[in-house]
């Protein structure tokens, strides 16, 4: 951001006359003046000092937006969305109202190739240089050339637990080696309702690690393998006590004693119910077989009335101290090569958000759906829901 160049003064120059002729003497030339120095640059920012952001809930560091408001005097409009595909309707429908959004990116492939984003003006994010180049690169099948996203922040699906209420239920049963079969096999789940299983209400979170479950491809294109999926949740519709959208109360809270969620919700639900005081012990776990990554990542819409206020959040997000409030607040993994050693201890050493590299290597990375696989996905969720 500090791209200055300094305009030369420019010299004048004398010449005398040549012969024996008198003249007149020149007159002096006057002292040069040194050029002030030019004040630091500053982000590049609209002329309206608003900024609308529209993100997932409980997903930004406390004071983060209001520290960006201090500095900048840009008011910051925060609203937040439950799914994916509540966000993939709006901006399909067009006049969002937002600047930034959130999309996972098993979402905004298809979001960038039909031009509901706009690129990035890496020129104004000079904070860019602190991602990790390995995250960035994987976002390229999403996004080539990395030109419209930029990670918020990154995850797994997997299944968390009240681990004092699940082994309750279970009696005498031991603990499955897959933690799948405790969402996925009748044998766990008859005994688990009793203290409530809680699924994400979202078909491309459930139906993903159910066809991974029986042995598929997670981001199958093939309708058959819907249909499979479909018929596996059936066996066990019976037993899940909701559909959350609140899935962090609902774990903290206690209505859920098992529950396919996010990672970082895990986390942050075992931190909350400690602060409620509860003595219960809650976790997320790493399934045998493998959970599944997520990116979720800031990306400017086509309409954005504030682009340049756009690129000031994020590129202060990616400070290295900003980033680091990810992974010691939320629970998440950061992205953020640069601010990897401000996370704290406990959390860097904590396998559930920073997985070690055995079990890294056993996840299943993000892809997209053809319109097709989306319309057997959302068929196949919708009968299991509506237990049909």
């Amino acid at each position: 951001m500090k791209k200055h160049i300094l305009a030369a003064a420019a010299l004048a120059v004398l010449l005398a006359a040549c012969g024996k002729k008198e003249e007149a003497a020149p007159a002096p030339a006057p002292t040069p003046v040194a050029a002030a120095p030019a004040a630091p640059a500053g982000p590049v920012l609209d002329a309206e000092k608003t900024l609308n952001i529209y993100n997932w809930p409980d997903y930004v560091p406390e004071g983060m937006i209001a520290a960006f408001e201090k500095e900048t005097g840009i008011k910051v409009n925060y609203d937040t969305f439950e799914t994916n595909e509540a966000l993939n309707a709006k901006l399909v429908a067009g006049n969002t109202g937002y600047d930034i959004v959130v999309p996972g990116t098993v979402f905004a492939k298809g979001q960038i190739e039909g031009g509901l984003m706009q690129p990035l003006k890496k020129d104004q994010i000079p904070n860019l240089a602190n991602m990790d180049p390995a995250i960035m690169a994987t976002l390229t099948k999403a996004d080539p050339g990395n030109a419209h996203l930029v990670p918020w922040a990154w995850g797994f699906t997997t299944v968390g637990i009240n681990k004092t209420k699940v082994e309750k239920a279970l009696g005498g049963m031991a603990m499955p080696e897959n933690a799948w079969d405790l969402v996925f096999k009748p044998e766990y789940t008859s005994k688990l309702k009793s203290c409530g299983i809680a699924y994400l209400d979202s078909p491309t979170e459930i139906i993903p690690v159910a066809l991974h479950y029986i042995g598929k491809d997670a981001y199958s294109n093939d309708p058959a393998d819907y249909k499979a999926a479909g018929d596996m949740l059936a066996k066990v519709r019976k037993d899940v006590r909701m559909f959350s959208s609140t899935m962090i109360d609902d774990i903290a809270g206690g209505k859920a004693c098992v529950a396919i969620a996010w990672s970082g919700d895990v986390n942050i639900a075992a931190g909350r119910a400690k602060e409620n005081g509860s003595a219960d012990v809650i976790e997320a776990l790493l399934p045998s077989t493998g959970a599944l990554i997520f990116f979720d990542t800031m990306a400017v819409t086509k309409d954005a009335k504030h682009p340049n206020n756009a690129m000031a959040f994020i590129d202060f997000f990616l400070r290295p101290e900003n980033a680091a409030l990810m992974s010691n607040e939320m629970g998440y993994p950061t992205g953020n090569k640069a601010g990897a050693a401000l996370v704290k201890p406990e959390i860097a050493n904590n396998k559930t958000i920073f997985v070690e590299a055995d079990y890294f290597a056993k996840m299943i990375p993000p892809s997209s759906f053809t319109n097709e696989a989306r319309e057997a996905m959302a068929n196949a969720y919708n009968a299991f829901k509506k237990g049909r």
